[in-house]
């Protein structure tokens, strides 16, 4: 029978100091599960519902880009009135959306299934709506590889730049300073010109990059020569205060050489800048891509482009108005998509931003 506690009393209370069982410890001690900074960012990042719906945006627009070919029935550059050893049907050039040709209704008239065109045709019988999606796939290839060279270069010279320091680090700040002044879209149509006059057209001719052209070379080579010049200058920031901490100095008295130290301690430690200014680069690169191509500076014919098909469409824009709005709809949605999913990622995987 247990006595009743004194109120004012010295003894101690031996009943608290016990053995606790393992309720109370399990009650008492809650321990948080172990985790990574990829994990807990990836848990903010989900938490964000628009950067998360602008992934599933553009991880639809992807895969959409990547599968609809293979099943459409048509392709981007078949030209529908135009049969092989007959004459030219016409009533399949500009076609409205779910309308269909002469020799298609005929069948239809039969009983035949034929597969509509979603989007109409163009001026040419093409299926339009392969076009969009040929050109959305188009666009989103060369925003995602330019952004990759950016990557690639903007990382090597940012951290060669911020890691040695002194005499190096100046002259390539000069070098970066005198690129910022270059004007990029007279880069791209001087570079367009002197790739064509070089004869780069005949040697690509039978290669993969023949259906795209010089000129998206060009503009892949302009990315490489004056885009990377933000990511590098980001990156040399991040690593001039990285390579003052501890663990940098414990490598350096421990015989390491700068490019493992690079490798190994600084880009590791930066990777969630990098993660983010990447990301954010992608829309500028797509966005850049659709102007140089409104202005027939882009991939070549008759491979579209969403910039290209807004060109083109500028021609029926009083009769054939929707020609022009899907491409430039498709355009706005995937840069605001990205550039909204970039900033999930810079709340998500900063940690100054972290409470």
């Amino acid at each position: 029978m247990n006595k009743p506690k004194k109120l004012f009393t010295m003894h101690l209370d031996i009943d608290s100091f016990l053995p606790a069982s393992s309720e109370d410890k399990e009650y008492m001690v809650q321990m948080r599960p172990s985790t990574t900074f990829f994990r807990d960012g990836v848990k903010r990042l989900l938490k964000n519902k628009v950067a998360t719906v602008s992934m599933i945006i553009i991880i639809v627009i992807t895969l959409s880009c990547i599968i609809l070919p293979m099943v459409w029935p048509y392709s981007y550059d078949d030209m529908l009135g135009v049969r092989p050893g007959k004459r030219v049907d016409p009533s399949f050039n500009n076609l409205a959306p779910f309308e269909y040709g002469e020799s298609e209704q005929k069948l239809i008239d039969k009983g035949e299934n034929v597969f509509p065109h979603i989007f109409g045709t163009d001026s040419q019988g093409r299926d339009y709506f392969i076009r969009v999606v040929y050109g959305t796939r188009i666009s989103l290839a060369v925003g995602f590889f330019a952004s990759l060279i950016v990557l690639v270069i903007g990382i090597l010279v940012g951290s060669v730049s911020g890691y040695c320091g002194g005499k190096v680090d100046l002259i390539i700040m000069r070098i970066v300073d005198i690129i910022y002044s270059l004007p990029d879209m007279l880069m791209v149509i001087l570079l367009a010109a002197a790739l064509k006059s070089s004869g780069l057209d005949k040697m690509i001719e039978g290669t993969v990059l023949e259906k795209i052209g010089s000129n998206i070379i060009s503009l892949f080579i302009v990315f490489g020569v004056l885009y990377w010049v933000s990511m590098s200058r980001l990156i040399r920031g991040q690593i001039l205060s990285l390579r003052e901490q501890e663990y940098v100095l414990a490598a350096r008295a421990a015989g390491a050489k700068g490019g493992w130290i690079i490798k190994k301690h600084l880009i590791p430690n930066c990777i969630s800048v990098v993660i983010i200014s990447t990301a954010l680069q992608i829309p500028s690169a797509i966005f850049t891509e659709s102007y140089l191509s409104f202005l027939g500076l882009g991939v070549n014919a008759p491979m579209p482009s969403l910039g290209s098909l807004a060109s083109d469409a500028l021609n029926g824009i009083t009769t054939y108005t929707y020609r022009l709005i899907i491409p430039a709809v498709v355009i706005s949605l995937i840069v605001l998509s990205l550039n909204l999913f970039g900033d999930g990622l810079r709340d998500a995987f900063d940690p100054k931003l972290n409470n």
